[in-house]
């Protein structure tokens, strides 16, 4: 039994990117809703805050003062910042909306809170669902991603001197985390992802291993599209279990994207609630002090329902797979954990299967004798 914190105020879903924009803060809503339902927050050994926005001098940990000041112009409507030249335009991935400086300020914080709640001993684990956006890069938006949240929890770490394992399971590359710490051997950064063959960001396969003193601190499992879950649990089992224990770091950070969902509308991973789940739960296994944070996810009845789950894994506790009848009439869905799985073709099964083969001998190869692991 562990106390587990959980961010959230109605204030994260309240933004809207653009009315056709797939990234839905009111996913988070949702999750805040099923967990409300299923009694969680009056369980003892929950705990649920509120954020704070993040100040300036915290996103100068990581992003540059030019980029933070057009954040906060264009939010404003501003037009005095060229929004191209940081990352933004109006029908593409990362469109400017009105309070932006302030909707992101906010999920930042709340990864903040969460990070100083973990290191304090106050709690073993803490989730900010409306933090994990990991592509934001020091000087541009990417990837829906305006400030990188997760970077920014993994300096505060840093600056209290500890050692930062960092584990990301979004269907899309951690490329903006990677990026910050890829010479640091003071983190190492684990991303379980679809192939950038196949997938936003084109980036993270076995050879971006990091540099210098990095060299084999930043690991990448790339899938093959329509992996399911038991390659995709195996493939995790064998990689990311050996190599946090082998690192034996202070803190646990963890990117729980569900966009890996078999029926997300962006991605093309066939894992169901079992799969996620599983991993996750091998994550609390490893016994560390636990910073989790949210990410991409697109089928926002799923995300709710997943996330739902892994704050169950936080607390040690089983939800009933009926799901509570409020959030049942008002979403369509009938239980919590999924009862079949997708029908994949033979043929594309075999050859998931040998890509995770591949990809797992690669880095066992390569990586794991750097930590003193037998490939």
């Amino acid at each position: 039994m562990r106390r587990a914190a959980f961010i959230y105020e109605d204030a994260l879903s309240r933004h809207e990117l653009r009315s056709d924009h797939p990234m839905r803060p009111v996913r988070l809503r949702y999750t805040y809703q099923l967990l409300r339902e299923y009694g969680a927050f009056d369980h003892p050994e929950a705990v649920l805050l509120d954020p704070r926005s993040a100040g300036e001098e915290e996103l100068a940990w990581l992003h540059t003062p030019e980029y933070v000041a057009a954040v906060k112009a264009l939010g404003s409507g501003s037009d005095v910042v060229n929004p191209a030249q940081f990352g933004f335009s109006g029908q593409g991935d990362n469109p400017v909306y009105p309070g932006m400086f302030e909707a992101a300020a906010l999920s930042t914080g709340g990864s903040l809170l969460a990070a100083e709640m973990v290191a304090s001993g106050e709690v073993g684990a803490a989730f900010n669902i409306s933090g994990g956006l990991h592509h934001a890069a020091a000087g541009h938006a990417s990837g829906f991603c305006v400030f990188n949240d997760p970077a920014l929890a993994v300096h505060y770490f840093l600056n209290r001197g500890m050692r930062v394992a960092y584990v990301d399971i979004d269907a899309h590359h951690g490329d903006g985390v990677q990026e910050a710490f890829y010479a640091d051997d003071r983190v190492l950064t684990i991303s379980v992802h679809e192939s950038g063959q196949y997938l936003f960001p084109g980036t993270g396969s076995v050879a971006e291993l990091g540099e210098g003193a990095g060299r084999g601190y930043s690991v990448n499992l790339p899938l093959y599209p329509y992996t399911g879950d038991d390659d995709y649990v195996e493939a995790f089992r064998q990689v990311v279990p050996p190599l946090v224990r082998a690192f034996a770091p202070d803190v646990l950070v963890t990117q729980l994207g569900i966009d890996s969902y078999h029926t997300d509308p962006l991605t093309h991973l066939q894992v169901t609630t079992e799969g996620y789940i599983e991993v996750v739960r091998q994550l609390a296994g490893l016994g560390l002090p636990w910073l989790a944070l949210g990410g991409g996810g697109y089928d926002v009845t799923a995300v709710a329902r997943a996330w739902t789950l892994a704050f169950g894994v936080m607390l040690d506790i089983d939800w009933p797979d009926q799901l509570p009848s409020a959030f049942a009439k008002e979403h369509g869905a009938g239980r919590l954990r999924d009862e079949v799985s997708p029908e994949v073709p033979g043929h594309i099964k075999v050859e998931a299967s040998r890509y995770v083969a591949e990809t797992v001998a690669a880095i066992r190869q390569q990586i794991f004798p750097l930590h003193g692991l037998s490939a």
